[in-house]
Formats: structure tokens, sequence, C-alpha cells
């Protein structure tokens, strides 16, 4: 009899309070990203301290909004129960709804620093994948976000997995799909993709990061439909019947898609968004090609506007310098005699 060798998902405690692997996993994470957001920084003289207090406002954003998100549609399960909308350490947060709240404190935060959105957004682009990658472990960890049920064999003779992920893939009564660990493959690829992509002259401002969207949405679209746990909603079947016709030819790789339970919904919410965010993203960037927006290249200086508009700005104290006096020459004195006559 197989006996699960669940990792422990609780690192260690401070007195009582607990430090969970998810939360650990997703701080190195977010400063992997911070690191590449830096160091590609370095090339456009964009100071760090810029994307280390962009981190720190937007990694609770996006929280926020992943959490949000989730709970949006998992209510049901939380109305009567509100105080477990705030343990986010028992996983259930969703990346899309992360990115919304990352986005919304990116267009804040970009306008106030004086940096142009599409400029600095393309940089973050590999650092998000980044922290996707890593991230994805979390779930492991918690042994969530897994995949259908599939043969020991499979995972050990066919992908070659190590004991500890085909371990913790046990799962219940089953061993499941990690689609944990395809999906944080597929980060990885696209983390190579765009930063060759970027050296390219041909590549505007905002491309790259529509770019991470493209990519992303497709590996997230063909995973997603391996998932027991999808978020899902009723709707058209011919929709439905829609997604699963684009889905088929993971059918030829000899994957099958994650059982969804018919009564909580026939379609997945993340793969219709998926869907919508490939073709949103192609769209946009043809628009802004036709129409001439993206004057900059990826290459292009990168210049703050509230830090050019200073350098224009005549410092108070120099307007207030009084200049120096020119010098006048004192006419020298006559000579007079050493003693003045006795009268």
């Amino acid at each position: 009899m197989f006996f699960s060798l669940a990792i422990d998902p609780i690192v260690f405690s401070i007195g009582s309070l607990p430090v969970h692997w998810y939360g650990l996993i997703l701080g190195v994470g977010a400063l992997a990203g911070l690191f590449l957001a830096i160091q590609e920084g370095k090339r456009f003289n964009i100071p760090q301290e810029f994307f280390m207090d962009m981190l720190l406002l937007g990694v609770p954003s996006a929280i926020i909004g992943a959490r949000i998100y989730f709970v949006a549609f998992k209510w049901e399960d939380y109305k009567d129960n509100f105080v477990d909308v705030f343990k986010i350490w028992n996983g259930g947060i969703a990346i899309y709804g992360a990115l919304i709240g990352a986005i919304i404190c990116g267009i804040i935060y970009f306008r106030y620093k004086g940096y142009p959105f599409w400029r600095i957004v393309d940089i973050c682009a590999p650092g998000l994948l980044a922290g996707q990658m890593i991230g994805r472990w979390g779930n492991f960890v918690n042994q969530e976000a897994y995949g259908g049920v599939v043969e020991e064999s499979f995972l050990r003779d066919k992908l070659h997995l190590p004991d500890f992920i085909v371990n913790q893939m046990y799962i219940g009564d089953a061993f499941h799909h990690p689609t944990f660990l395809y999906e944080s493959l597929w980060s990885l690829l696209g983390i190579l993709l765009l930063m060759v992509l970027r050296r390219q002259k041909f590549v505007r401002a905002g491309e790259i990061f529509l770019s991470y969207f493209i990519w992303y949405s497709i590996g997230r679209f063909f995973i997603e439909a391996l998932r027991t746990d999808s978020l899902a909603f009723k709707g058209n079947s011919g929709l439905a019947s829609f997604l699963n016709g684009l889905w088929s030819p993971m059918k030829w790789l000899g994957f099958e898609q994650g059982y969804l339970d018919p009564a909580y919904g026939n379609i997945r919410s993340s793969q219709l968004l998926a869907l919508l965010t490939i073709v949103a993203a192609i769209i946009l960037i043809i628009v802004r090609r036709v129409t001439g927006q993206p004057k900059d290249h990826y290459s292009d200086p990168i210049v703050s506007t509230k830090a050019a508009a200073a350098d224009a700005v005549v410092p108070e104290s120099a307007a207030h310098t009084p200049q120096s006096a020119p010098q006048v020459r004192q006419p020298e004195p006559e000579n007079t005699p050493d003693e003045l006559p006795k009268e």
C-alpha cells in the first residue's frame, strides 16, 4: 500500500506564528522578479529604488486583486465563513486577479513617478513570469492546482520526474498531473523568449508586455483544462464546445481533460479569459502599429517627465543669489606734504 509523503506546508514557527512554505515561495518569486527588473533597468539608468518601491506597493495590490478574483468565483464557499477570505496561506489566489491588481497599482505609481506606463511594464514583463514560475511551487507544496488522475508510470517513466514530485502528486487515493510544473516550465521558456525578443530592433514600446500576455495565456489555456479545481461558470453550450475543440490537439499528445463537475459549470473561466486575452493583445499590437501610437522602440532611452521638468527649472536659490558688484576703481589720492604749513 502506498502512503503519501506530503510535504509539511509549515516551514517553521516563530512562537505561535507559523511560517508557511506558500508565503515563503511567493516571496522568493517576487524577489526574483525584482532582480530581473533592476538589472534591466540599469540599461536605462532607472534607479533601483524605483523598482523596490514598486514591489512594496505592487505585491500587496496583486495579492488583494488575486484574492478578490478567487473569492468572487467561490463566494458560495466563503459567504458563511467570511474570516476564511483572509486566510491566503491556505491557497486560493488567481493569477489574472493578481495581474489586474498589479496593473492598477502600476498605472498610479508610474504616473506619480513620471515614467511612461508601456516602457516600464516592458521592463517588468520577464520578472512577472519569473514570479509566476517560482510561485507555482507554492501550489505544489499545498497540493493544489493539480490535474486529473494519471498512472504512476506516466510520472516516472514518461515524464521522468524525481521521487519528491511524484510522491507529492499522490493526492487522495491517486496520482495526478503536476500542472504546477507544466506552468512553471512554460513560464521559464517565456522568460527566455522575452529576453531574446527585447533585443530585436523592430520591437516597439508595450509589445514585450503584450507578448508576455500572449505567451502566458497560450500555456494557461491548454494547462487549465487538465486541472480539476478550475474556477468555472455555466455558459453557452456552443461556447463550451468551441473551447473543447480548440483544446483537442492535447488529446493527440495523450492528455485528457480534468474532471469538471457539470453542476458547478461547463466553462472554465481562466480558459475563456486566456483566449480573450490572446485575441485582445494581438489586436492591440496591430492597432497600435497601424495608428503609430508606439513611437518609441524598446531600446530607446527612458526619461521621467518629473525628472526632466525638475532639470529645466532654475533652482530658486540660484535665482536669488546676488551677482558680484562690478569693481569700481577708486582714484588714487594726490600726494600731500608730510606736514601742513603753520599759520
